[in-house]
């Protein structure tokens, strides 16, 4: 590793043409938040969105909701989760509100077509109409309900700023982080809740922090056990949160955020990693992610190659014949 230095750049390789760039910044810290290793701006406010969301989890289980709803682990990793909307991932989301009293039609995640394409096409060719429970955030509205319920908050309005169980959401992320949440900035993330901004570095430290303490129980110990125990309801098939997880068998975890965010921990050196594509490219993502934690020393040997579909992408044509590939500049 290094201690600073230019972005990482993964690049769109048509044939033998370089076809894009995507500049990216990325941080390895440690739960004392020493910078062991960047690259580009370590200080870059990155907006977490769905990476937060063990985060978010964290007051659902502290708090005492999950017990006293009684909610399995497979549910409280699907509340960390953005999820394929697969069979699984909608029946632990529906079990959840049923668990908690929560009628399904309070929902403010709204519809989307599943993050898998494969699901999407099924999804379609059986004219399933898209609701609420499919969108990828469904775990975590339903977790935000059930805190609610549980706390006797208002369950209508959970998405806004000023209501308890968002203020809640905030003080958590901020104590991880180590910062003052009233100087965090907040905004709307894609599924309607508040998402929070926060430099990339305070992100890393969180995430080394988070599973640091998760070794001592706890509602850390609860979530990022439940996260690496249920690896599938964390995202689903074929997706790099949940196989990373699955190749090195719990010792490293990672979470996804839109517009290429990634955050990530080995648990065994208690290291935390944050990543950010600068323009936003999800495809960009998962192979800038795999080869930080290959510089860093965190994959285990053998794991590049067991990931090699997300540490070097396809690009196909419209017909599926594969005309490139995505891969980061050495």
């Amino acid at each position: 590793m290094r201690p600073g230095g230019q972005p990482l750049t993964v690049s769109a390789g048509r044939g033998a043409l370089r076809e894009s760039t995507h500049r990216v910044h990325a941080v390895v810290a440690d739960a004392a938040g020493h910078i062991v290793g960047s690259w580009g701006d370590a200080g870059r406010p990155t907006v977490l969105r769905s990476a937060a969301k063990p985060f978010q989890t964290l007051p659902l289980v502290a708090d005492g909701a999950a017990d006293h709803f009684g909610f399995s682990e497979r549910e409280i990793a699907l509340c960390c989760g953005s999820h394929n909307s697969e069979e699984a991932h909608l029946a632990a989301a529906r079990s959840m509100l049923a668990k908690a009293g929560v009628e399904e039609a309070l929902l403010v995640c709204g519809p989307h077509p599943p993050l898998r394409r494969e699901r999407e096409r099924e999804l379609a060719a059986a004219g399933t109409p898209l609701t609420s429970i499919m969108s990828n955030c469904s775990g975590k509205h339903a977790g935000m309900l059930a805190l609610s319920a549980f706390h006797s908050w208002p369950l209508e309005g959970y998405e806004h700023p000023a209501h308890p169980v968002q203020l809640r959401m905030r003080r958590e992320l901020a104590r991880w982080a180590r910062c003052d949440p009233r100087a965090i900035p907040s905004a709307v993330d894609g599924c309607g809740v508040p998402t929070f901004a926060i430099p990339l570095r305070d992100l890393a430290g969180a995430m080394a922090r988070l599973v640091v303490a998760a070794e001592g129980g706890g509602a850390p110990g609860r979530v990022i056990g439940a996260m690496v125990s249920h690896p599938f309801m964390v995202a689903g098939t074929g997706r790099l949160c949940t196989r990373l997880v699955e190749v090195e068998r719990g010792r490293v975890l990672a979470k996804t955020g839109a517009e290429g965010v990634y955050a990530a921990a080995d648990r065994e050196r208690g290291l935390g990693v944050a990543v950010k594509v600068e323009d936003g490219a999800w495809r960009a993502a998962a192979p800038a992610l795999l080869a930080v934690l290959a510089r860093a020393g965190i994959l285990s040997p053998g794991s590049t190659r067991a990931l090699a579909e997300h540490a070097q992408p396809p690009l196909t044509n419209t017909v599926g014949d594969v005309v490139g590939r995505l891969a980061v500049d050495p």
